[in-house]
């Protein structure tokens, strides 16, 4: 997908206003919805600008480029999208920011990056830049900053842990699972994601969630699958070794349980989806008053549905659990559900009475919550993260 797409695909309507500031929201995305058919390049003259002006920031960032320019831009949309949405945007931030610590980021790169950002989008927005726009992408810089800043500041745990690689099983040829030991318990919830850097990619970091709910031992079991043009998924399935060592980033993601919530679960993964669904599982088995769960798994085909035998031998031996398979092409007649896991969930219902949960793709988790919607789900009840900077 051409950052174009991403930011055609991501950047929602502008309605009614809905916030005090809804004028800095409409400046900003109008402004940014200007330069985005040029996302590519404004990344490039970004990173161009940030390095002529702070050289030493350099170091920070992998050799290649491609990856990281597509992370800002996602996370420059996921900021637009959000902007007027401070209850969810600011925990965004406060995780990004704990998350940048790994990269050694300090205090004054803020500024650096702050100034390399507006200079590239006033460059590409030419006349429209304006000083009233210059005033709107400032103040919301400087929130975006202040959050992130502020919460790397008051962390004072460990900015990453070691883990060394104590399992490599193929799968597939595109799909492994690996084992991993970390040097001491890493504090994630059960559907929360971490970064991983590994030494086949130094410097170029992965998203991805555990399979397993947090372990005293700190095991980490973690699903990849080799992505098209992914750099580190694909040295991770082809080149990971028993012995390596990873460094691993403090959690991220808003995904998990909600204690408190007396209503049944609805679960629905697609993909290496399946990976936080299992850890939730495995969180929820340990756990004394445990919901009515129904857990979706979908993949294009059976052989998609890589790890669906250890979810229905969970689903035997706990009463509270049934899990449905879901393919689009059941050629080998397995008795799965036919047709995308959108079709299949709301075909059960409209699941009002419930509380969801969504892993997978982002196209997968854009079709099937949006098909809910349709359906009647109430919008509250349903929670996904639509963010991963993969």
């Amino acid at each position: 997908m051409t950052a174009e797409q991403l930011l055609t695909a991501d950047l929602p309507t502008v309605g009614e206003p809905r916030s005090e500031a809804s004028g800095m929201v409409e400046i900003i995305r109008s402004s940014f919805e200007l330069v985005a058919p040029q996302a590519e390049d404004v990344g490039r003259h970004f990173y161009a600008t940030l390095f002529s002006r702070a050289p030493e920031t350099r170091d920070l960032f992998p050799v290649n480029m491609e990856v990281q320019r597509s992370r800002l831009l996602r996370a420059l949309v996921h900021v637009v999208q959000m902007v007027d949405q401070p209850d969810e945007l600011v925990p965004f931030l406060q995780q990004l920011g704990r998350d940048h610590r790994k990269f050694g980021v300090i205090a004054q790169h803020y500024d650096a990056v702050g100034g390399a950002l507006l200079a590239s989008i006033a460059h590409f927005a030419g006349d429209a830049w304006t000083p009233e726009v210059e005033r709107a992408w400032t103040d919301a810089y400087g929130v975006v900053a202040g959050a992130m800043r502020d919460a790397a500041a008051a962390e004072r745990g460990p900015a990453s842990w070691l883990g060394r690689v104590v399992g490599h099983e193929r799968l597939g040829w595109d799909l492994a699972k690996i084992t991993v030991q970390a040097s001491e318990a890493i504090p994630y919830r059960a559907g929360q994601y971490v970064s991983v850097e590994t030494p086949q990619r130094p410097r170029l970091w992965r998203y991805l969630s555990p399979a397993n709910a947090p372990r005293q031992d700190g095991v980490l079991e973690f699903h990849v699958r080799a992505v098209q043009s992914g750099w580190v998924s694909r040295a991770i399935v082809a080149h990971s070794r028993v012995g390596d060592t990873w460094r691993i980033g403090p959690p991220m993601g808003r995904m998990g349980i909600d204690p408190t919530s007396k209503r049944d679960l609805l679960m629905v993964a697609g993909g290496t989806g399946m990976a936080p669904i299992k850890s939730l599982i495995e969180h929820l088995a340990a756990t004394e008053n445990r919901p009515r769960t129904q857990v979706f798994v979908g993949g294009r085909t059976w052989e998609d549905l890589y790890d669906f035998g250890s979810l229905r031998k969970l689903s035997y031996s706990n009463s509270w659990l049934d899990v449905i398979p879901v393919v689009e092409s059941d050629e080998e007649a397995s008795g799965a559900e036919r047709g995308t896991l959108a079709d299949v969930v709301t075909r059960y219902g409209a699941w009002a009475d419930h509380d969801v949960l969504v892993c997978g793709s982002p196209s997968m988790i854009r079709a099937t919550v949006s098909r809910m919607l349709v359906a009647g789900t109430p919008l509250d009840r349903i929670r996904y993260d639509p963010f991963t900077m993969d």
